[in-house]
């Protein structure tokens, strides 16, 4: 199984990575006046809940994926349906709903006065975790008695983080120009930020109908 859970787990990653968002939030938090420590205390907070929901799969499988068509695999499969229904759901509502204005979100006044532990709870509310579980059900699949899935699901935790990483390496390397660009990004995420939800929610939520409809028949 390791073939195709890879490829849904880039898919999720790559969902959650270009989330809008989280993306914009964390370019707020970077902007603030201790901002990079800020952003990293986001940054490990969103790595270590992703790594704690695959850690607990992994804990309640031992490490060993069910046999096909067994109940538990059934119940993974269907989650994973669950979600993706939802979230083709959410994206045609979202597309059909009239065009709403995005203004800064509230907490956005005061976060020059945040401590990291509000930036590190920040990144739990942001977190899509209808993606999240996503992951999760799918690492059902996991096989840690092989490198290459132990490999797949570290990847997917640092794909579903890279955007965060990208954004604090630069963020500490080139800050004049981080601060310029990344507010620029923002902006521009701002204006696209529904075109972006629906895109990812249509995407991600179809794949993950079609591949675990696949599951269920096969």
């Amino acid at each position: 199984m390791t073939g195709p859970m890879v490829l849904d787990l880039v898919v999720i990653g790559t969902a959650i990575t270009l989330g809008p968002l989280h993306n914009s939030a964390f370019i707020l938090l970077l902007s603030s006046r201790r901002g990079v420590r800020q952003g990293l205390a986001f940054l490990l907070s969103w790595l270590a809940n992703l790594i704690t929901v695959i850690a607990v799969v992994v804990l309640l499988t031992g490490g060993q994926p069910p046999a096909r068509h067994s109940a538990p695999s059934t119940a993974a499969i269907v989650v994973k349906l669950a979600i993706g229904l939802a979230l083709v759901l959410y994206g045609a509502y979202r597309r059909r709903r009239p065009p709403r204005p995005h203004g800064p979100p509230r907490w956005a006044a005061r976060i020059d006065n945040a401590s990291p532990v509000t930036a590190a709870g920040l990144a739990w509310l942001l977190q899509p975790w209808g993606l999240v579980g996503a992951g999760a059900a799918t690492a059902v699949d996991a096989n840690l008695s092989t490198l290459a899935d132990w490999l797949a699901l570290t990847g997917y935790c640092l794909l579903a983080t890279l955007s965060l990483i990208v954004m604090e390496t630069y963020a500490v390397w080139a800050p004049t120009a981080a601060n310029a660009r990344l507010n620029a990004l923002r902006n521009w995420l701002g204006q696209h930020q529904e075109q972006l939800i629906v895109t990812l929610a249509l995407v991600a939520g179809l794949w993950l109908t079609a591949r675990s409809i696949y599951e269920l028949v096969v």
